[in-house]
C-alpha cells in the first residue's frame, strides 16, 4: 500500500535505487528557501529501466455524451458558476469533485467541453489518496501514462510538474535561451487517442505568477472565413512524440515507450458538442500531410499566430494550494507563464485521461 498524502512528514530515502535517472534528484522536504515541500510523494520520479508497451486503440464513449444537459447532479442548489470570458472558462463554486456522483462527473465532463476549462477552488482532491484520485479521473477514460516526465513511483498514471531553484527540466525541454516562455500545446497530442477531459490541481504555488493561459480552439475556428474553413476540413497532420523523447535521452532520462507520430485531422469534432474545433498545437504538431514543406510550414505558421494572438478567446487561469482545473484538451491549447523568482516553488500533478481516435470534420 503506498503511503497516505497526508504522510507529508515521512523523510523521503536519498538512496537512489539502481535504474533510476540521474535526472531523479533526492526528494528533498525543503528547498533553497527552507519551505517544505508540501506533497512530498509526489515529488518527480524517474526510472530509466520503466518501459511501458505501444498503445492499443480501445473504444470509448465520451462520459459528456450521457450527462443531463441540465446538469442537476453537478450545479445543484448553492453553487455558483462564473464565466471567465465569453468563449472560454468558468469558475465553479459550491462543488467538491471527490464527492460528485458518476451522474456529477458526466455533467462535468459536459462542462468542461461546453467552458473548455473549469476551476475549481477550496478542493480536497490534493488530500485523497492517489488510488482515489486515479479512481475518479478513470471516469474520464483510461489514463495515459507519460513516456518521459516525472510521474509518481509506483503510479505511473501521474504526470508531475515541478519548479524549484534546482529543478527546471521543462525550461530545458523548451529551450532556456529563449526570450518568450510561452508555448502553445494540447498535452500529448501524438498519442493515437489523445486527452479529453483532464484534471490539474496544485500542491504549491507562487503568491504571484505561475498561471496558466488557455485558448479555445473552437472560437479559433470559428474566426476564419467560411472558405478557409472548407480548405482545412479534410486536411490531416502529423503529431509527433519524437522530439520530446530525444531530448529526455539526451539528459540520461527515461523513455518508457518508444515514440510514436500520429496523423490527425486538422480540424476536428466534439462528441459531446458537436463543436469544430482546430486540432493543431505548437508543441507537437510538424507538418501537413500531402503539402510541400514550404506550403506546411506557411499554413502552420499563420495558424499558430492565429491562436497566439487571440487575446479574445484565451484566459489566463490563476491558483491557490487546493485548485483543481478541469479542462478539455481536445478543445483548448495553453502554455504555462514562466514568470515567478526562480527560487520559489511551483507543484503540480496532471491526470491525462485519453478519449476518442479524433473525429475528422467534413464541410
Amino acid at each position: 500500500m503506498a503511503p497516505s498524502v497526508a504522510e507529508t512528514a515521512t523523510t523521503v530515502t536519498d538512496e537512489i535505487s539502481r535504474g533510476v535517472s540521474k535526472l531523479q534528484l533526492k526528494a528533498e522536504t525543503k528547498s533553497s528557501d527552507d519551505v517544505p515541500i508540501s506533497y512530498p510523494l509526489y515529488y518527480p520520479y524517474f526510472d530509466v529501466e520503466e518501459k511501458f508497451p505501444p498503445t492499443e486503440i480501445f473504444e470509448f464513449t465520451d462520459p459528456g455524451t450521457r450527462a443531463d444537459p441540465k446538469k442537476p447532479n453537478l450545479l445543484s442548489e448553492g453553487t455558483s458558476v462564473k464565466q471567465l470570458s465569453p468563449y472560454i472558462g468558468a469558475e465553479v463554486s459550491g462543488v467538491q469533485i471527490s464527492k460528485l456522483s458518476k451522474e456529477g462527473l458526466d455533467e462535468l465532463a459536459l462542462l468542461a467541453a461546453e467552458r473548455k476549462v473549469v476551476v475549481f477552488h477550496d478542493q480536497d482532491f490534493k488530500d485523497l489518496s492517489p488510488e482515489r484520485q486515479i479512481e475518479i479521473a478513470r471516469h474520464f477514460g483510461p489514463i495515459q501514462r507519460h513516456p518521459t516526465s516525472g510521474n509518481v513511483k509506483g503510479f505511473p498514471e501521474f504526470h508531475v510538474v515541478y519548479r524549484d531553484a534546482h529543478h527546471n527540466r521543462f525550461e530545458e525541454y523548451r529551450g532556456a535561451n529563449r526570450a518568450n516562455k510561452t508555448s502553445w500545446h494540447s498535452d500529448v497530442s501524438y498519442e493515437k487517442q489523445t486527452p479529453g477531459t483532464t484534471l490539474f490541481w496544485i500542491l504549491d504555488q507562487p503568491d504571484i505568477g505561475g498561471d496558466t493561459l488557455f485558448a479555445s480552439q473552437v472560437e479559433a475556428y470559428n474566426r476564419l472565413s467560411p472558405e478557409f474553413k472548407k480548405r482545412l476540413e479534410g486536411l490531416r497532420a502529423v503529431h509527433s512524440a519524437v522530439p520530446q523523447a530525444d531530448a529526455s535521452r539526451r539528459r540520461g532520462g527515461p523513455v518508457r515507450r518508444e515514440p510514436v507520430e500520429t496523423e490527425h485531422p486538422l480540424v476536428r469534432v466534439h462528441p459531446a458538442t458537436g463543436e469544430k474545433a482546430l486540432y493543431i498545437n505548437q508543441g507537437f504538431t510538424k507538418y501537413i500531410v500531402g503539402f510541400k514543406d514550404e506550403e506546411s510550414e506557411y499554413l502552420l505558421k499563420f495558424l499558430f499566430d492565429h491562436i497566439a494572438k487571440g487575446a479574445d478567446f484565451q484566459i489566463r487561469a490563476s491558483y491557490h494550494p487546493g485548485t483543481v482545473v478541469v479542462w478539455d484538451n481536445r478543445v483548448t491549447v495553453h502554455s504555462a507563464t514562466n514568470d515567478f523568482e526562480k527560487v520559489v516553488r511551483r507543484h503540480a500533478v496532471r491526470l491525462t485521461p485519453q478519449a476518442e481516435v479524433p473525429i475528422p470534420a467534413t464541410a
